[in-house]
């Protein structure tokens, strides 16, 4: 029997990130996946994926609404090759999976191909083409999520689908109704619309993107608006029912008046739930939640202290560097180190065009703890790099303390804010000022120039190009 330092069960972000960096440390250490190929959720049916199909039909929108603009002119009609597309996201998460073959090879890190399940605290059942057992004086759990459903929805994965599905149909819909309207449906429902599909978004709350600064949440909604995509807030949805071809959502509205919305596919977006079926965390004595979550104390550590848990698996936001950040966690607190993770830290993004990006309090929270704060914002449209590539839509606000002026959250839409955002973590990491900011010199012309203008407006309404 094999015996390692430390197993990891899953290897999306969290898990290969922590048998890197186990490995790094000079632990021998294993990993185990369930599927034939590595790397999780997010590489295979999910971040990676998405954004390949995001940046394909952008490309396309842009050939079709934007290149006249510039000068750009195409002969003949700007056809989409759908199957091409799909060929070419496969292309991509195909390059990415291997690219982590590679790593765990390079790094010495034993690889199990089979569903992993605790036989005791410190043996792994794996059970793949053949079945064998291996000993770990240390096991970190990163199995990741799956997709929620509502009880009374029967995914069909035809008609009635997941993002998974929706990665890999077979067509582009005529009407995609997407229900949720967070991260993952909005993605989704912008590629097929801008292929041309109807797209409907249903939202239970009133507005979407609702965990993030509402003013992104307008911002948002105007600009996916403009482009054709149909949003019925404050909607409860309470039947989908699938004949032949022929998806039927019902739902009631704020007036509680019923409403029914007819579709070819129905895309049931309405968040992820953890994934623990199959591992057997009963026979090592683990606790799991109510909500169906693995138990950690604020190491990250089970109620059995040699087995720990990571990313979707557990509390908090389910974001892939959220579990990056916490797989190099266990690995260096095991290694006898002391990590940190602020998860105030942590940035949220959607990677619709416009992009939106967050990261620290937003306005909302920040009134429902009664923190004293200034607010300083800037439009994109102001910049002269925004109408040089005329994406003049969004702004970045960032938020402070009323008194100390330390910047407590900063919040973006616009062009690139992916990127961005990552300027407002490393400010606030240091507990940097809105004055900080403003005082650093930042190249002229590029979107970078936003933040700038915001510290300066959130410090006595100082902005420069407005």
């Amino acid at each position: 029997m094999s015996v390692y330092d430390v197993a990891v069960i899953g290897s999306g972000p969290g898990g290969y990130v922590a048998a890197i960096r186990c490995a790094q440390l000079g632990m021998k250490t294993a990993i185990i996946e369930k599927y034939n190929v590595l790397g999780g959720t997010c590489l295979n049916v999910g971040c990676i994926p998405s954004k390949a199909l995001l940046d394909s039909s952008h490309r396309y929108e842009d050939a079709i609404k934007h290149f006249e603009d510039h000068g750009i002119e195409i002969p003949g009609e700007v056809k989409v090759n759908f199957k091409k597309m799909v060929e070419r996201k496969a292309s991509v998460v195909d390059q990415t999976t291997k690219g982590i073959d590679f790593l765990m090879s390079k790094n010495n890190i034993d690889v199990f191909t089979g569903v992993g399940s605790f036989v005791d605290a410190t043996h792994i059942e794996i059970k793949g083409e053949e079945t064998q057992t291996i000993e770990a004086k240390h096991t970190i759990i990163a199995t990741g999520s799956k997709p929620s459903t509502l009880p009374f929805i029967t995914l069909d994965k035809e008609r009635v689908i997941t993002s998974t599905e929706a990665l890999k149909l077979p067509e582009v819909p005529k009407h995609l109704v997407v229900i949720g309207g967070g991260v993952i449906g909005l993605e989704l429902g912008q590629v097929y619309r801008r292929l041309g599909a109807e797209v409907s978004v249903i939202e239970y709350m009133d507005r979407i993107i609702p965990t993030m600064d509402s003013a992104q949440s307008k911002e948002l909604t105007k600009a996916l608006k403009k482009q054709g995509v149909k949003f019925f807030l404050s909607h409860k949805v309470s039947d989908v029912t699938r004949k032949g071809d022929e998806v039927t959502i019902t739902a009631t509205d704020k007036k509680d008046k019923e409403v029914t919305f007819t579709g070819d596919y129905c895309l049931v977006s309405v968040g992820r739930k953890p994934n623990t079926e199959g591992l057997g965390a009963d026979k090592a004595g683990i606790k799991i939640t109510e909500r169906g979550q693995v138990e950690v104390n604020d190491h990250l550590q089970t109620n059995i202290s040699n087995i720990y848990a990571i990313g979707d698996v557990i509390k908090g936001a389910m974001l892939a560097h959220k579990a990056e950040e916490e797989g190099v966690f266990v690995a260096e607190t095991l290694a006898g180190q002391k990590p940190h993770i602020d998860y105030n830290l942590i940035p949220g993004v959607v990677y619709t065009w416009p992009e939106v990006a967050s990261v620290g309090k937003t306005e909302e929270q920040l009134k429902e703890t009664k923190v004293a704060y200034k607010v300083g914002q800037f439009p994109m449209r102001a910049l002269g790099r925004s109408r040089a590539s005329g994406d003049i839509e969004g702004f970045v606000k960032i938020l402070t303390d009323e008194t100390t002026d330390e910047v407590l959250g900063v919040h973006m839409v616009g062009a690139r804010v992916a990127d961005l955002i990552a300027e407002a973590v490393v400010a606030m990491e240091f507990r940097a000022s809105a004055e900080d900011i403003s005082r650093m010199s930042h190249a002229h012309p590029t979107y970078a120039e936003a933040v700038k203008e915001a510290a300066l407006a959130a410090t006595g309404d100082r902005a420069l190009h407005i």
